[in-house]
């Protein structure tokens, strides 16, 4: 089976490529660690499988939101990215999320049809 982790930065923000690769980061550390945590059948999985990230965008919180509860409502390991607001955005604002890592099937359901970054 093929596992990913896929995050989905917004668009709205128009962060710099620096911020954008930071938060990418915090997002991918945070689902690993919480895959862990709830011993997620997909980590070993996706890290014997070599860790697939896909980083793609949505338009604005909103969507954002409604995405990361669709893949919670699917059981899937989700984390929201709030910046510390010591560079390019007000403390606490959201700036993306973290989905799996999952099967790549469950993660397509809801990232499939976004665009990649």
């Amino acid at each position: 089976m093929k596992n990913k982790l896929v995050v989905i930065v917004r668009d709205d923000l128009k962060l710099s490529c620096g911020k954008i690769a930071v938060q990418v980061a915090h997002a991918a550390v945070e689902c690993t660690l919480k895959s862990e945590k709830a011993k997620n059948p997909n980590l070993r999985e996706w890290l014997r499988e070599g860790q697939k990230k896909v980083v793609v965008r949505c338009r604005n919180l909103e969507e954002l939101y409604a995405l990361e509860f669709k893949a919670r409502s699917m059981g899937l390991i989700t984390s929201l990215i709030k910046d510390a607001g010591l560079t390019e955005v007000p403390p606490g604002t959201v700036t993306c999320a973290g989905i799996g890592p999952g099967l790549e099937e469950d993660i397509n359901k809801i990232t499939g049809s976004l665009p990649l970054l």
